[in-house]
């Protein structure tokens, strides 16, 4: 069997920036085995699978090397861009996947590529677990979590810049993974996400923790419209908007490859 796989670099206009993920589309589902085995293959952050419904409307699953994941924002964007591209005169779009519901998804006059997401805002917790403590170089401030990962706060972004992991500490976490994050001089906050139980160290860019980042940051700061920058080595720039109870995340991509796969189902 021959499938059409592209990979793209999201939240980034530049060429090798971003968060990469390889895009699949299909008729219908591939075997779930297959899917992790092809996301394994691929080993980026994340290989979404889609199924089309009809020209604008599909459903997506994301699949890390290791597992499936409930929610990926960077290959949602990724996925729309391939859709996009594949049919021009489209300006929207509508994902579906379990966790997530309805992503209703728009091109932008800019180029930018808006994805609007339920907002996940993070709560504070009674005890802090003593991995999480260990597993980071620098104490953070304060603690929060939602239903993905630890959110750390640190009062100055230089902590998040130099802070190391203890990747086998923050494993024992899961399944839960770990943000850290600080407000910015030149953005409104920067953030670096671990993720040793889930995917790998340390993600490059991650739509779906700025569904959590964008709310708490929106409150401490005042505002309803932020920029942000993932601190990664290969970094990603995400405009996020704040509505009601959604999160509008908006960014770029860039196209790497396009290309076919030879698997046996």
């Amino acid at each position: 069997m021959q499938l059409e796989i592209d990979i793209i670099n999201a939240f980034t206009d530049t060429q090798f920036g971003g968060n990469s993920a390889a895009v699949i589309i299909s008729k219908e589902w591939l075997s779930e085995p297959l899917m992790q085995s092809i996301a394994a293959q691929n080993n980026l952050s994340e290989t979404a699978f889609l199924r089309r419904r009809s020209d604008s409307e599909y459903q997506i699953r994301w699949f890390s090397p290791l597992t499936e994941i409930d929610f990926c924002g960077h290959a949602t964007l990724a996925a729309a861009f391939v859709v996009f591209r594949r049919h021009p005169h489209l300006k929207g779009l509508k994902f579906f996947a379990e966790a997530v519901g309805d992503m209703h998804i728009r091109r932008n006059s800019d180029g930018l590529i808006s994805m609007d997401f339920p907002s996940r805002s993070p709560q504070p917790l009674a005890s802090i677990p003593s991995d999480l403590l260990e597993g980071l170089s620098i104490t953070p401030t304060e603690v929060l979590r939602n239903n993905q990962a630890y959110f750390a706060i640190y009062s100055a972004e230089e902590d998040i810049l130099r802070l190391q992991q203890d990747a086998a500490k923050l494993a024992r976490l899961a399944p839960y993974d770990v943000v850290v994050t600080a407000q910015s001089k030149k953005y409104d906050f920067i953030s670096r996400y671990f993720w040793p139980a889930n995917g790998g160290a340390e993600d490059p860019v991650t739509g779906s923790i700025h569904t959590g980042l964008a709310p708490y940051w929106g409150e401490k700061l005042g505002k309803s419209s932020l920029i942000a920058y993932q601190a990664s080595r290969r970094g990603g720039l995400l405009h996020c908007q704040l509505e009601e109870e959604r999160v509008i995340i908006s960014g770029n991509a860039v196209p790497y490859l396009n290309g076919i796969i030879d698997v046996a189902e």
